[in-house]
């Protein structure tokens, strides 16, 4: 018989079961005392937004601003401004209203320009650069004769 040499050595063996279970049971380990946090989805956190109206509010599909031949600015029939004002700030603030207005129920806000045949063009030029201050960009125009 052969007698083995003393100082043979084995190859080892790397045992994978009890690593995986060993890491199994580390996963069960931090699972169970995690604890879980809110997400921020989860707040009840009430951003600011525009406010829904009660109830519906009929608004004319256009509005209609007259500019007579001695330069006077009426809004659907209410004279707005002085005939020497250039800026028209009563008029802006009130286009800027009907604007929020009519965004506010979803349409568009429209205005028609009604100018006298023998009115002057700075006139009706500084119409439209109130259009233009209150945010307004669909304007149309009409011809109205005196």
């Amino acid at each position: 018989m052969k007698t083995p040499a003393p100082f043979q050595t084995e190859d080892p063996d790397l045992q994978i079961a009890p690593l995986i279970d060993m890491t199994f049971l580390l996963l069960v380990y931090f699972l169970t005392s995690a604890s879980l946090v809110k997400s921020e989805a989860d707040l009840g956190i009430r951003l600011p937004g525009a406010l829904a109206q009660a109830q519906t509010v009929d608004m004319p599909d256009e509005q209609i601003i007259e500019i007579s031949v001695n330069g006077v600015v009426m809004l659907n029939g209410k004279e707005y401004d002085s005939a020497l004002s250039k800026d028209l700030p009563q008029l802006v603030a009130v286009l800027q209203r009907y604007r929020a207005s009519a965004a506010g129920a979803r349409n568009e806000a429209m205005i028609t320009v009604a100018a006298a045949d023998d009115t002057q063009h700075q006139r009706v030029i500084d119409v439209m650069n109130a259009c233009a201050a209150a945010g307004i960009h669909n304007v149309t125009f009409a011809a109205v004769t005196e």
